[in-house]
């Protein structure tokens, strides 16, 4: 009894421990932060998924964060977010008075677009996401392109906002690995513009993550004949709510090495809209701040608000984010290369 007596002390004393940690943290943060203003950076414009979801953070993440700093907003948009992503790396202050809203293909860049991309992915210290949104090849019902299969029969006009962009970088792989027909035209700017394009039949299909699509045009995909669009596959580690009769790119492809290649474009599911720290950072900040993310987006005020800004919150923390990336970049040069080769044949 005594041993156990013993025991049960020590869990009390180590609990104690890690609550006053944490509270020496919370006063030293508001200390930090107090009076102080956080900028977050983002590399896009201001109307889309990251417009918004930066200005829900701004509105409520600094009622979380000891010290209660003011939020604010700054654009920086260039090259998919990656001008953004290679200032936040290389310039932006290390003092914890910015933090960055990284683009969801950040991984995939680094990888595949290393004489573009400035920055080390791993390096960013994640503090949390908001949401995340699989990445959905949408085409219009008038096609005639009804499932998967359809498409690498006959030829689909797919709108891109640019190389960098889910718009492009899926319909290449698929075309690549599967060998459907996805006619690409580079040069929208935007979500909005893209399906814009499919309204005037200018284009007959884009990729965009599920959110835009549901946010945007929930009414293009009412059940039965009378859809204007149709799903076709999405892009991501596990099926999106809503759309989970559409299969996912890494079921249709067999080929080990050739699913690692869909695993690592999947990982903009994961990354989704969230907020990371800069390299050389104090690490003081990121206990505390991975605390205050995580508080801000179980907050049912920050969640009614969200939704109302048609925003699904979905989050992930930053320490499990941190070990995915790790884990995604840890894969074998071959593969990088092969995938490097498949969907930028001309960039060897």
């Amino acid at each position: 009894m005594s041993i156990i007596r013993v025991g049960l002390a020590g869990i009390a004393a180590l609990t104690l421990g890690v609550t006053l940690g944490f509270q020496a943290q919370a006063e030293a943060l508001g200390d930090f932060y107090k009076g102080k203003r956080i900028t977050i950076l983002v590399g896009y414009g201001s109307g889309g998924t990251y417009g918004r979801t930066s200005l829900l953070l701004g509105k409520h993440l600094g009622s979380v964060i000891p010290g209660n700093p003011t939020i604010v907003v700054q654009h920086m948009p260039g090259a998919g977010g990656i001008k953004a992503a290679n200032y936040a790396y290389n310039a932006m202050p290390k003092d914890g008075s910015y933090l960055l809203m990284p683009p969801e293909m950040s991984i995939v860049s680094e990888l595949l677009r290393p004489k573009k991309v400035k920055f080390k992915t791993k390096e960013f210290t994640w503090l949390g996401r908001v949401f995340g949104q699989n990445t959905t090849v949408v085409v219009r019902r008038d096609t005639g392109v009804k499932t998967l299969e359809d498409a690498m029969k006959k030829e689909v006009i797919v709108a891109s906002s640019g190389k960098g962009s889910p718009t492009f970088l899926i319909p290449t792989l698929l075309n690549a690995l599967l060998g459907t027909k996805f006619k690409i035209v580079t040069g929208y700017k935007g979500s909005r513009k893209m399906q814009f394009a499919m309204e005037q039949n200018e284009a007959q299909g884009v990729a965009l993550g599920w959110t835009a699509w549901y946010s945007a045009k929930p009414q293009w995909f009412k059940k039965g004949a009378k859809s204007y669009a149709i799903p076709l596959v999405q892009s991501g580690f596990k099926r999106q709510a809503g759309i989970e009769n559409i299969r996912m790119i890494r079921e249709v492809i067999t080929d080990p090495e050739d699913r690692q290649i869909a695993e690592m474009l999947a990982s903009a599911s994961m990354l989704g809209r969230g907020l990371v720290l800069p390299p050389g950072a104090p690490n003081k900040l990121v206990a505390p701040l991975r605390k205050a993310f995580d508080a801000i987006t179980k907050d049912k005020a920050f969640i009614k608000d969200a939704y109302k800004r048609g925003l699904e919150v979905n989050p992930i923390g930053g320490a499990d984010i941190q070990a995915k990336v790790n884990k995604i970049l840890g894969m074998s040069q071959k593969t990088v290369k092969r995938a490097r080769d498949l969907i930028f044949p001309k960039a060897k």
